[in-house]
């Protein structure tokens, strides 16, 4: 049985993959991403649970769907999702649940999407200051809330935490912006798997 290291080590490994990726229309890479958001949490004192989402929030673009069931099957030893059509989002989620993550971590990194469908819903001047491939995205991502969908997730008990997800994820787009590394994070990760 893998031990909280070696799954640290294996998600990790996802993250690495993703400094060798561009973030989708911006110009810095996956793992820069992850890193600034987890700085951003960091830095404004959001409890380990958060800044583990913040850095993990985007692991299921980190790899193809062929990649993420391999990984399900020969790494976690399961073999019972369908990677087909769902956004990185809820494959990331999966993935994160299934290594061992609480289910606050997995719900944080679940909702991000919906988060920002949430923001451009309720916050006019939220859309406009979207990236061009943010505004591109949102439209395949069923695009802003309806009110009735607003009010529903309002009423989330992670409501606050996962609108705070969403604008660090939208700040963390800052190219060349030093933070500190990802082994910053491996004591913490193996410290929540241990515990999870």
């Amino acid at each position: 049985m893998a031990t909280s290291a070696d799954k640290t080590a294996s998600v990790f490994q996802l993250l690495e993959a993703g400094s060798k990726q561009g973030y989708i229309g911006e110009n810095i890479s996956q793992l820069e991403h992850a890193l600034q958001a987890a700085q951003l949490a960091t830095q404004e004192g959001a409890d380990n649970e958060t800044v583990l989402a913040a850095l993990l929030h985007d692991i299921g673009q980190f790899c193809s769907a062929k990649e993420l069931r391999r990984m399900l099957v020969e790494d976690i030893g399961s073999d019972d999702i369908d990677v087909g059509a769902v956004g990185h989002e809820k494959l990331g989620a999966e993935y994160l649940r299934r290594v061992g993550f609480s289910e606050k971590v997995c719900e944080l990194v679940e909702s991000h999407v919906v988060a920002k469908r949430y923001l451009t819903a309720t916050e006019p001047q939220y859309y406009e200051a979207l990236s061009k491939a943010s505004k591109l995205s949102l439209k395949f991502q069923g695009g802003p809330f309806t009110p009735e969908e607003a009010l529903a997730f309002e009423r989330d008990v992670l409501f606050k935490q996962k609108v705070q997800l969403r604008k660090w994820d939208d700040a963390a787009k800052i190219v060349d912006l030093v933070t500190p590394g990802l082994d910053a994070y491996k004591d913490l990760a193996i410290q929540h798997l241990a515990a999870h």
